[in-house]
């Protein structure tokens, strides 16, 4: 019964998730309906490579027309084309092979076992990318689907030819796809991460009974960032490349694009999440039972949980500032108080650590760590005119 209600929970996520998407795409502009537009833009491709090479031309082999078609409406205009190159001179490698075979033995299943390794074999050739898989499909389709002659082999290679043609027109001149909102979205998602992982974790230590289950929390906090940094610098590299041969786009009108925040700002939340990775690592083995490091005092880590929620706050002022279209009026304000409000917490801290009368060996070490840390935020968060901490943990 049990496992009857997890898959019908599954079911329902999944359904919620569909239906959400729809939304997401029906309401605006967003990840959802560049997905909706790709896949309509993809099946009109296909559907129209197929009326030209099966309804109207009424060839033998028209379904590699629909099939070329429909993969080369690629992410970007530049793709389609470099794609479609790749797999132009897989399916001919792979037809001409084929055909030779047949033609020297008369045989499909000896053809087969000739010419499939030679194929496989050319699949991996780095030249031809992910395309190369076609090379020995094609020889498949070419040995198995009709008698091999030289007007079959001639009509697959031009209806491929057709296919790549009509896909990467209609990638290229239908809503062709340009990939900047993704930079901002991965950027903001990145920003707004920092400060929710510095945030939970100053919460934690606010509460005297944080435990190696919370340390672990922080950490999946962390992987989380990692992964938003990867999917930032894939979005950078998208947003790039799609801006490549893209008619939709002539020179004057690239000039009137909205401005993406500058690729300094991937490298600094980059660092930050770096420095918030050290930070959760300290934690972790602060909590841990089998520690290998002294635990510091429950004061101690008080002042610099609060010293994080300072941090997070300037983190969300930074973040407005970077990746909204229009930052706040407010934005600049904020982000000079968090930071006041820092640099007088880290002092504070850093007093009490040159105090040795008053705190323990193992607060002063670990302690010193964790404020270095924190240290390296506070100079990432900071604009380059602010000037920087001369103290140091």
């Amino acid at each position: 019964m049990g496992q009857v209600n997890e898959k019908l929970y599954m079911v329902r996520a999944e359904a919620r998730g569909i239906v959400n998407a729809v939304a997401r795409a029906w309401q605006g502009p967003g990840r959802d309906r560049d997905l909706l537009v790709q896949s309509l833009k993809a099946a009109g491709a296909a559907t129209l490579a197929w009326a030209v090479s099966g309804w109207w031309l009424k060839d033998p082999v028209a379904l590699m027309a629909p099939w070329v078609a429909v993969v080369l409406v690629q992410a970007t205009v530049y793709r389609s084309l470099f794609k479609g190159l790749q797999q132009l001179v897989a399916i001919a490698v792979g037809t001409l092979l084929a055909a030779a075979a047949e033609a020297l033995t008369g045989n499909i299943l000896i053809s087969v076992a000739l010419v499939l390794p030679v194929v496989m074999l050319l699949s991996n050739w780095p030249r031809l990318g992910d395309q190369g898989i076609y090379g020995p499909t094609t020889a498949l389709f070419t040995l198995t689907s009709a008698p091999v002659s030289g007007l079959t082999v001639s009509h697959r290679l031009l209806q491929a030819l057709l296919g790549a043609a009509i896909g990467i027109a209609v990638n290229a001149l239908i809503l062709p796809p340009v990939h900047l909102r993704n930079v901002r979205e991965n950027l903001s998602g990145l920003a707004r991460g920092a400060e929710g992982a510095l945030a939970g974790m100053a919460e934690g230590l606010a509460r005297d009974d944080w435990s190696e289950e919370t340390a672990a929390d922080w950490r999946r906090l962390s992987d989380r960032l990692q992964q938003r940094q990867a999917s930032l610098r894939s979005a950078r590299l998208w947003s790039h490349e799609s801006l490549r041969l893209n008619p939709g786009l002539p020179w004057k009108s690239r000039k009137r694009l909205p401005p993406l925040p500058a690729e300094s700002e991937d490298q600094r939340w980059g660092a930050i999440v770096a420095q918030i990775g050290g930070i959760t690592s300290t934690m972790i083995d602060i909590a841990d039972e089998n520690r290998a490091i002294p635990s510091p005092d429950q004061r101690a880590l008080g002042d610099y949980g609060r010293l994080l929620c300072d941090l997070a706050t300037a983190c969300a002022a930074r973040a407005d500032l970077i990746c909204l279209p229009s930052a706040p009026e407010d934005a600049h304000t904020r982000l000079e108080e968090g930071l006041d409000s820092v640099q007088r917490r880290h002092d504070d801290l850093h007093k009490v650590l040159c105090d040795q009368r008053g705190v323990s060996t193992a607060t002063t070490a670990v302690l010193g760590t964790l404020l270095v840390q924190a240290q390296n935020i506070w100079h990432h968060i900071a604009p380059d005119t602010w000037p920087r901490a001369t103290s140091r943990a």
